[in-house]
């Protein structure tokens, strides 16, 4: 097929269209900017546009379909010219819905922890050599790419995002998938700017679970209240399997599993991530994993790129990054280290930087959040406030919707790095979070300098 990628800098939509292209498709593609790592990662396969922008002239009759992302706008050049040809236009989850629909479909959904879930389902599966099509948010070990398409494989293990699926399809990722398995890890309100209240981002939850198939298995935590309630006396077709924080010791720095009075070792930690464990390991158990395989495999998961991947270390300091940006993940993720630390200095950075979080009406949602730590700041850049038409914020009005007298909140990249370099001393576990990349900072650089 001659497929042709509008917005093709996306995520996950320059990893579909590198999968396509391994699979023996003609793929082309465009876009307005393209940032690192998508960049390279085309380059490298030959198809990265050889000029930023739109151009109408590179869809025809030729084009068997069009894959529109969602950084496209509904008046895009390119869009526009495919309708008015009458070509075959999908959103990305919709084409992967078409490639699937024929296997067993597995969906990780939730507010929080589906990547590392969905990496740990994957890690699993190729451990015990089970064959099997993917979609992942983030780069794992021992797999090239975070898209894979085949035609042998009998399963497909999706990320299930709850954000829009294009500019013209209004409906969330995973609505498409349909799973005959899910699991969901909790809901914690996100996504703001397309869900404005509570109640119809949870809708958009309880509608996933009117979609999967008929006599499939949901899994989902049993801490999540809203969660429950979403369940109670619904789907009673569906094979509904509960899960937990399981029994683990923390011993020098090293959670173990207690299993049967035997110590698993994990290189992963955090009571949120041993809840994503436990989920993933029920997951894998439905697709016919025993235990005991399950255990043997887990043991040597490092975990997914961004989420609490340690950048560097020396004998008595730690420097973090982690993908954490909304109140519940924030939090999560600095109880885990605060937990496994707990004779350290904390330092926590956090940017601000998707439109939920830079929402003076949702900024409120943070306060509490860094209670654990010693020194603790937030950077944004009045930039991006711009880019999303938000209204530009205060940095005093950022503390006090933090509720911390303590933060130190900042609006320069330069000032927020020579902050931390003051503040660094012997033993500091150094926590940086964001779903952006505090404006293009060398974070390795960085932790060099911090230990």
């Amino acid at each position: 097929m001659n497929i042709h990628f509008i917005a093709i800098g996306g995520s996950a939509m320059h990893n579909l269209a590198i999968a396509l292209q391994v699979n023996g498709h003609s793929v082309s593609g465009s876009d307005d900017e393209i940032f690192e790592p998508s960049k390279s990662r085309l380059a490298e396969k030959g198809l990265l546009p050889s000029r930023e922008g739109w151009f109408p002239e590179n869809l025809s009759k030729k084009t068997d379909a069009v894959i529109l992302g969602m950084h496209a706008r509904p008046d895009n050049p390119e869009l526009l010219r495919a309708q008015e040809l009458g070509l075959n236009i999908y959103s990305y989850p919709e084409f992967l819905y078409l490639h699937a629909k024929d296997k067993k479909r597995v969906v990780i959904g939730g507010s929080h922890g589906k990547t590392t879930i969905t990496g740990m389902v994957m890690h699993v599966l190729r451990k015990a050599g089970m064959k099997f099509d993917y979609l992942v948010g983030s780069k794992l070990k021992g797999f090239d790419v975070m898209v894979q398409l085949s035609n042998e494989a009998p399963i497909m293990i999706f990320e299930g995002d709850e954000y829009l699926s294009s500019p013209i399809d209004r409906r969330p990722k995973f609505h498409w998938y349909r799973p005959h398995i899910a699991l969901l890890s909790g809901i914690a309100w996100d996504h703001i700017n397309v869900f404005p209240t509570f109640e119809n981002y949870t809708g958009q939850f309880q509608q996933f679970i009117e979609l999967m198939e008929s006599g499939g298995t949901l899994i989902y935590t049993n801490e999540d209240d809203v969660l429950r309630g979403l369940l109670a006396g619904k789907r009673d077709d569906l094979k509904k399997i509960s899960y937990g924080l399981p029994v683990f010791r923390l011993n020098e720095g090293v959670t173990s599993l207690v299993v049967k009075d035997t110590l698993v070792p994990l290189q992963v930690f955090g009571k949120h991530n041993l809840m994503n464990l436990n989920g993933a390991k029920k997951v894998c158990n439905e697709l016919g994993v025993d235990d005991r395989a399950f255990f043997d495999a887990i043991q040597s998961f490092e975990g997914t790129a961004n989420r609490l991947e340690l950048i560097g270390k020396n004998n008595v300091s730690r420097v973090f990054k982690d993908f954490a940006h909304a109140p519940s993940k924030v939090s999560a993720t600095v109880r885990a280290v605060r937990e496994q630390f707990p004779e350290h200095q904390l330092l926590t950075c956090l940017e601000l930087h998707t439109f939920s979080s830079l929402n003076r009406d949702f900024i409120g949602q943070y306060a509490g959040c860094f209670d654990k730590t010693e020194r603790a700041c937030v950077y944004f850049n009045p930039h991006a406030l711009r880019l999303k038409k938000l209204p530009e914020l205060q940095k005093a009005e950022v503390k006090l919707l933090f509720a911390n007298e303590g933060l130190e909140v900042f609006n320069d990249a330069g000032e927020m790095v020579e902050w931390l370099l003051e503040n660094k001393q012997a033993g500091t576990v150094f926590l940086l979070m964001s779903s952006g990349n505090f404006d293009g900072i060398d974070l390795h650089d960085l932790a060099k300098n911090l230990i």
